[in-house]
């Protein structure tokens, strides 16, 4: 993998830590699900983004049409990335909220993150770590791979 992996796979894993703060958090806070918004579409974003560096670097797909996230999900899904179709439903729910002006949709999709995508990056983040070795080096001892 090259060095803009690494460094993607590092802010996802440091926007997944910043996005699990919201356990410990009060719900009923309007500014905390404001960031809880955004720091989840960052998450999301970024984990599609890791599967679709691995998908083009180790199965050699390059014909994804541009900004194609649920593409890159389905192919995931069938090199074994990702095991659960959730990715489609937490697809819709980030597409969802980037429209919630009122704040609405984010307190229902806030306990989704909770109970069940926090899991499913979790689940992508030991995936990676486990077939890249860990990765737990800074970034500037990959750039020169």
């Amino acid at each position: 993998m090259d060095a803009k992996f690494y460094k993607r796979f590092e802010s996802f894993k440091k926007s997944l830590a910043a996005l699990e703060e919201v356990r410990s958090r009060d719900l009923g806070d309007s500014f905390v699900l404001s960031g809880t918004s955004a720091e989840f579409s960052i998450t999301f974003d970024l984990a599609w983004k890791v599967m679709k560096n691995i998908i083009i670097q180790d199965y050699a797909v390059v014909d994804f049409p541009k900004g194609s996230s649920k593409e890159v999900l389905r192919k995931a899904f069938e090199f074994q990335l990702i095991s659960d179709d959730l990715w489609m439903e937490m697809l819709r729910n980030r597409n969802e909220l980037t429209h919630d002006y009122d704040g609405e949709i984010i307190r229902v999709v806030c306990h989704e993150i909770i109970d069940k995508y926090l899991g499913l990056f979790d689940d992508f983040q030991e995936l990676v770590e486990r077939r890249y070795g860990g990765i737990d080096t800074k970034e500037d001892e990959h750039a020169g791979r």
